[in-house]
């Protein structure tokens, strides 16, 4: 798939990687882009169509879902991390509720378009997902959720053609991350990694060093061959509607 000529929904799009993927959208042609927020935004590009869009709230999500005629690419940006600990439920849940409920609410709103159009769902999710950070455990676990429920949309939604991309992402110099004194990627070369991941078909996208270090064990690794195996037994049955 390539973006030229395509329209892209993002959430979180007002900073970090999110800011950096509405840029990379534009640059590469995309013929809109809906720009997904809490608070409302302004953008001088024309192409671009703001959404004022707090994911944890099923109200926002259907006020957007009802301003967008058709849809190419939905990319699952939007995200919480915070440095708590793993005993505080509270912070536990409101991480899930962006993170994982938040991702979920989403792409079930817009996965109608997204069947018309055959297009594609991409989920920005975190290494965190399978190697926890003690610092961010509770983000942790809520990327772990998020990143089974990408699994099993990918195999559900297959048969309708629509494609599902998992982010694997790294260490980025955004405003989560700037307090964590390691290497960090830039978000703009982030953006051009996953939008490169998005047209080279890659289910999996790598976007940074240290992600990159580990994509090829990965790929060649158990878990997804598993992840294909399991995939198999969807595929040989109908999918409903």
């Amino acid at each position: 798939m390539t973006i030229a000529d395509k329209a892209v929904l993002v959430t979180g799009a007002n900073r970090g990687i999110g800011h950096a993927l509405v840029t990379e959208a534009l640059s590469r042609g995309a013929k809109r882009v809906y720009a997904g927020t809490r608070q409302p935004m302004t953008h001088p590009d024309a192409r671009v169509t703001p959404l004022t869009l707090d994911v944890t709230s099923a109200a926002q999500i259907q006020a957007a879902a009802g301003k967008v005629d058709s849809l190419d690419i939905l990319i699952n940006n939007a995200g919480l991390a915070l440095y708590d600990d793993l005993g505080d439920r509270a912070a536990l849940e409101q991480q899930l509720a962006v993170n994982l409920f938040g991702t979920y609410g989403v792409t079930q709103a817009f996965l109608p378009l997204l069947t018309g159009s055959r297009g594609a769902i991409v989920n920005n999710l975190s290494l965190n997902a399978f190697a926890p950070l003690p610092l961010i455990p509770a983000y942790s676990v809520s990327k772990a959720a998020a990143f089974s429920l990408t699994q099993s949309l990918r195999a559900l939604l297959a048969g309708r053609g629509v494609r599902v991309h998992a982010v694997l992402t790294g260490p980025t110099d955004t405003d989560m991350s700037r307090g964590v004194d390691i290497p960090k990627a830039s978000p703009e070369s982030v953006a051009r990694a996953i939008f490169d991941g998005v047209e080279n078909g890659e289910e999996d996208i790598f976007p940074d060093p240290m992600s990159q270090s580990m994509a090829e064990s990965w790929r060649s690794g158990a878990v997804k061959a598993f992840e294909r195996e399991l995939s198999a037994f969807v595929a040989a049955e109908p999918v409903g509607s």
